[in-house]
């Protein structure tokens, strides 16, 4: 997969646009590769929250890297990873492009916040110096083994210092060998069309919920020319919600028997796990 994946998501975006959904565990990917996506992704945000811990930095890359491999191996869709600010400067950064490619993942995003970074759409962020950030990316390019293993560029600039610049650190970011684009935080569909006029590259829109962008379509971006369309906390939220509103229940009713046409059974989770193969290959060993 290490060999392949990153060309296996360059192949999707060049027919894109192509909608890419966050996973929060292994078992979401292979549920998001069951209903048909092409793609997935692994949030750092989530990994974060589901560790019981706020998007500010606090996991570091051993911990991001061990969720990543565990994810890549439960899917045959190419995986594409937050690496945050790739976890120091540009030697830590080498140090990181090769920990998620060794893990099997198509590509992560670096992304041009100082340490530690703050989720992309709240207020208080603040910017690396771009010189900074390109020599980051030159850093990630230089350290990939496979030329396919995708090194994609996040600019938070446009709630900090503004559009224009977010646009001027994705030329530059994209000058110093970055494959793709990731401006975070756009807060319209004319800046989503605009940015996508100005920056000819493979873009990635966001589309987050409760934050600054507007909630648009996968249709509607890749018709302004978005390459890859972003949804990396959906599925969670849907989630932890239901989680939420199931224990409430649990707890106030003291049984389960009515949350029970809300669950995933034993046996759809045995199918999607695939229960068994894994009985008829320990059963074909033991006989040889």
């Amino acid at each position: 997969m290490a060999a392949t994946a990153g060309l296996a998501l360059r192949q999707l975006w060049a027919a894109g646009p192509v909608a890419v959904p966050g996973v929060f565990n292994p078992l979401t990917a292979r549920l998001a590769e069951r209903v048909g996506f092409r793609a997935v992704y692994m949030s750092g945000g989530a990994l974060s929250a589901g560790n019981g811990v706020p998007d500010i930095g606090l996991l570091g890359v051993t911990e991001f890297v061990q969720a990543a491999q565990l994810t890549a191996q439960a899917t045959t869709l190419p995986l594409l990873c937050d690496a945050d600010t790739g976890f120091g400067e540009t030697l830590n950064v080498e140090r990181t492009v090769r920990l998620f490619e060794a893990a099997g993942v198509a590509g992560v995003h670096l992304e041009d916040q100082v340490m530690p970074k703050r989720c992309g759409h709240l207020a208080g962020k603040s910017l690396v110096d771009a010189d900074v950030m390109a020599a980051k990316v030159r850093a990630a390019v230089a350290a990939r083994r496979d030329a396919s293993f995708v090194v994609m560029a996040r600019t938070d600039a446009r709630g900090v210092t503004g559009f224009d610049d977010a646009v001027r650190r994705a030329k530059q970011y994209l000058a110093a060998g970055a494959d793709a684009i990731f401006p975070e935080a756009l807060e319209t569909a004319e800046e989503f069309a605009r940015f996508a006029a100005e920056v000819k590259a493979p873009l990635l829109a966001n589309m987050t919920e409760f934050g600054k962008s507007p909630n648009l379509s996968v249709a509607e971006l890749g018709a302004m020319g978005y390459a890859m369309v972003l949804f990396p906390l959906t599925a969670f939220r849907v989630a932890m919600k239901a989680a939420e509103e199931a224990l409430k229940e649990l707890h106030a009713a003291g049984h389960q028997r009515d949350l029970l046409p809300r669950m995933q059974t034993r046996a759809e989770l045995y199918d999607v796990l695939d229960y068994p193969g894994y009985e008829a290959r320990d059963r074909g060993y033991l006989r040889g």
